[in-house]
């Protein structure tokens, strides 16, 4: 038999999460180290995949954005999480590029706790070198919006992040589908979807590491364009 779907194995991962870490004095600290050859240190790009941890919010809505990070890592062959702080982490090069993918292990309020240590001393410009992966309650399952910068619109992640960044760093917002009216936001985004949209929003998922390797390539802006649905 052939192995299982990436998120089969992505739920395997955090639910035996000793077995995929290590601790931050094995892992080292501070810049990436460049493309073998180079002889030279260059700033990684660092995209960050919100939700909470714990096998009680593995497949719910607020955690999207966990697994979109697992996809990445999935489809770019980066190896293992590893534990960093408060995060998991994950590291490689992707298109002669460093990369770090992080998922804080901090609540998702506290999102921006997480990222403030790793940022220290890293020299990371946000608005050029960060991406933020995150669920929507606002669209519907398995739509994508690339932006630039914005507001944090509701969402207690993205609130975190921006009392450490402000507004501008890109983030890529995925759709996990709209409460319904009287129901609860909370109970909504920690609830796990039904079976149809779970379906639209890994297909989405799959899409994104195609389209962040154009952010990687050729910028923002070709990433908007082939992301945006």
């Amino acid at each position: 038999m052939g192995s299982p779907p990436w998120w089969v194995r992505m739920i395997r991962k955090l639910r035996s999460p000793t077995a995929e870490q290590r601790t931050e004095s094995q892992v080292g600290q501070g810049r990436e180290e460049g493309p073998a050859g180079t002889g030279s240190d260059i700033l990684p790009k660092l995209i960050v995949g919100l939700g909470n941890p714990g096998p009680r919010y593995d497949a719910t809505r607020h955690n999207v954005g966990w697994w979109a990070a697992d996809r990445l890592v999935d489809e770019w062959g980066l190896g293992s999480f590893l534990s960093e702080g408060a995060a998991l982490v994950a590291r490689g090069s992707v298109a002669s590029r460093p990369i770090v993918i992080l998922k804080p292990t901090t609540y998702m309020n506290r999102s921006g706790e997480a990222l403030a240590a790793f940022l220290s001393g890293r020299g990371i410009v946000p608005s050029r070198d960060l991406m933020v992966l995150v669920d929507d309650a606002t669209r519907p399952p398995g739509s994508l919006r690339l932006r630039r910068s914005g507001g944090a619109g509701g969402h207690n992640g993205l609130k975190s992040l921006e009392a450490l960044l402000g507004r501008d760093y890109p983030r890529l917002r995925i759709g996990v589908g709209r409460a319904p009216p009287g129901t609860d936001l909370a109970a909504w985004v920690l609830d796990a979807m039904p079976p149809d949209d779970e379906d639209r929003v890994l297909q989405a998922v799959d899409s994104i590491p195609d389209g962040l390797r154009v952010w990687l390539t050729d910028g923002l802006d070709p990433a908007m364009n082939r992301l945006n649905r």
